[in-house]
C-alpha cells in the first residue's frame, strides 16, 4: 500500500468521522386511546363505591379508564345527596343507584355481583389514583395471585398505634401469614380473580376481614403486591359520642374473622402449646 493512498484513506475517514450521522426517521405510531364507555366483554372490572363524590368521581373513573383497554366501571352510588351518579353515567359508567347509604363496604358486594369481568379491582370513590398504581394488581392477578393487596400496613411505630391496624397484624398472624403484617382486604386498592371471587362469594366482601380470613383459609393465592399510601389519602370520620363508629364495625369484623380462624384451625388456632403440661395443674 503506497503512503499517498494512507494518506487519502485518512483523510477521506476523518471526514466521515466529522460528518453528523444521518437518522433514519421511524413512523411513531400514535398511542392507542383508551374507551370512553364500558367494553363489552371486559377483561377487567373496576368496581367504585360512592357516597356523594362528585369533586372527585370523574377523576377516579379516568384513572380506572387507563387499567386496562378491555375494561368496565362499575360504580355503586349509595345515599348521594349530589350529582355523583349523573357525573358517572356521563362518562360511560355503569351506575347502581341506591337512594339510602348501603353500609360500608356493602358497595364491593353490590359492583362485584355485577361485574362481569376476570379481574375484579376495588378503589373508592374518594381516593384519586393514576393507572400506574393500580395496574400492578391487575397484573398480580392476571399471572395466577387470587387476591392481590395493597402493601401498606398502616403506621405501627407509634407509641400507641391504631387498634385497627393492631387487629390486621394480629389477623395475619393467627392466619399463619405474619409475611403479611398489616395487609388486608380492608384497605383499596386491591383485587380478586374469578376464582377467588367464585370461592369466597359477593356477600362475604362488604365484611372484609372475614373475606380475607376466608382466602387464606381456603388456600387461595393470596399476596401484598404493590405500596399505595392511602392512609394519607382516608378523610378524617366524625366522631358520635367521643367514639369512631366505623372503627367499631371495622373492629367488630376482625372479631368476627378471628373466630372463623379458631373454628377452622381449633381453640389454639394451629399454635402448639409449647412444653406446657397442664395436667399438672391442679
Amino acid at each position: 500500500m503506497s503512503l499517498k493512498h494512507t494518506r487519502t484513506s485518512a483523510r477521506r475517514t476523518g471526514r466521515r468521522a466529522l460528518q453528523p450521522k444521518r437518522r433514519i426517521s421511524r413512523p411513531v405510531r400514535p398511542a392507542v386511546p383508551f374507551p370512553a364507555a364500558n367494553h363489552p366483554a371486559p377483561y377487567v372490572s373496576v368496581i367504585i363505591p360512592a357516597m356523594n363524590e362528585a369533586g372527585t368521581i370523574g377523576k377516579v373513573i379516568a384513572g380506572a379508564r387507563e387499567v386496562h383497554p378491555r375494561c368496565e366501571v362499575i360504580v355503586v352510588v349509595n345515599g348521594s345527596a349530589d350529582n355523583t351518579a349523573e357525573i358517572a353515567l356521563a362518562l360511560g359508567a355503569h351506575v347502581i343507584h341506591f337512594e339510602q347509604p348501603l353500609g360500608h363496604d356493602v358497595g364491593r358486594s353490590v359492583g362485584a355481583e355485577a361485574a362481569k369481568g376476570e379481574v375484579l379491582l376495588f378503589i373508592d370513590g374518594d381516593f384519586v389514583l393514576n393507572a400506574s398504581q393500580l395496574r400492578p394488581f391487575v397484573a398480580a392477578v392476571s399471572h395466577g395471585t387470587d387476591v392481590a393487596l395493597n402493601d401498606y400496613s398502616g403506621p405501627v411505630r407509634q407509641e400507641f398505634p391504631h387498634p385497627v391496624v393492631l387487629s390486621k397484624h394480629v389477623l395475619n398472624i393467627m392466619l399463619g401469614r405474619p409475611d403479611l403484617k398489616g395487609c388486608s382486604l380492608t384497605a383499596v386498592p386491591h383485587a380478586l380473580s374469578r376464582r377467588a371471587l367464585a370461592s369466597l362469594g359477593s356477600g362475604l366482601l362488604s365484611r372484609p376481614p372475614l373475606a380475607h380470613a376466608q382466602a387464606v383459609l381456603e388456600g387461595l393465592q393470596v399476596k401484598a403486591v404493590h405500596k399505595v399510601p392511602v392512609g394519607r389519602l382516608n378523610a378524617v370520620r366524625p366522631k358520635q359520642a367521643g367514639t369512631d363508629p366505623l372503627r367499631e364495625v371495622i373492629l367488630t369484623d376482625h372479631l368476627d374473622a378471628a373466630g372463623l380462624v379458631l373454628q377452622r384451625r381449633g381453640e389454639r388456632a394451629g399454635f402448639i402449646d409449647g412444653n406446657r403440661r397442664r395436667g399438672m395443674v391442679r
